[in-house]
């Protein structure tokens, strides 16, 4: 990213505001092309694709509304936002987004006053806590690397054991681990080919 640019103004340069798939009631900032983003900026852009887990658990919440109206949420490894977006349209009482990308923070501040939300961005790691006081934890598609999987599971965990409601949305990543978690719901959710072995992709919802 050329040093001369904000954040915010590369994201609107490399993106357009649209409709989600599978999420309708949602515009995010999205881009149309993967590698020549990831050359620019050193990373995958998790912040510029509705990912699979994020698609079908943002779903879930507007279909099911009572999982988050009126309770405090965190939704971590928030990437575009979609998620975080999704609880505030469903009528959380507070939403923060957890990322590390500084792009990440920056997309998910446009997408969210795209939408018309309050979403607090918190830039930062969390994975050593247990997300404090929110009453809801939601993940989408978190468990893609191992390193990732091995410190998001015990944050799952310390986060329900105090009392949280804690939700997964997961396409079947290789890092999901077995036996963990209880299963409420599957989708059939629209997916990049480029991103994905395929253009659909079966999304399970898990508690844990």
């Amino acid at each position: 990213m050329a040093a001369t640019r904000t954040p915010r103004a590369f994201i609107r340069e490399r993106t357009r505001l649209t409709r989600v798939p599978h999420v309708p009631e949602v515009r995010l900032h999205l881009a149309d092309e993967v590698y020549g983003l990831w050359e620019r900026t050193g990373r995958l852009p998790f912040w510029a694709f509705a990912w699979p887990g994020g698609l079908a658990l943002a779903r879930h919440l507007l279909d099911h509304p009572g999982l988050v109206r009126d309770r405090s949420v965190l939704d971590l490894a928030s990437g575009s936002g979609l998620i975080a977006i999704a609880a505030a349209l469903a009528g959380a009482s507070a939403v923060t987004a957890a990322e590390v990308d500084p792009l990440a923070a920056a997309a998910i501040a446009l997408n969210a006053a795209a939408n018309q939300v309050g979403v607090a961005v918190t830039l930062r790691d969390l994975l050593d806590g247990d997300g404090g006081d929110t009453e809801v934890v939601l993940a989408g598609d978190v468990f893609y690397e191992e390193p990732m999987a091995r410190r998001v599971l015990p944050f799952l965990q310390r986060a329900q054991a105090r009392g949280a409601h804690v939700l997964v949305g997961d396409p079947g990543r290789a890092y999901l681990p077995p036996g963990r978690f209880t299963a409420l719901a599957v989708q059939a959710v629209p997916a990049l080919r480029v991103l994905e072995d395929a253009e659909v992709k079966q999304v399970t919802i898990w508690r844990v």
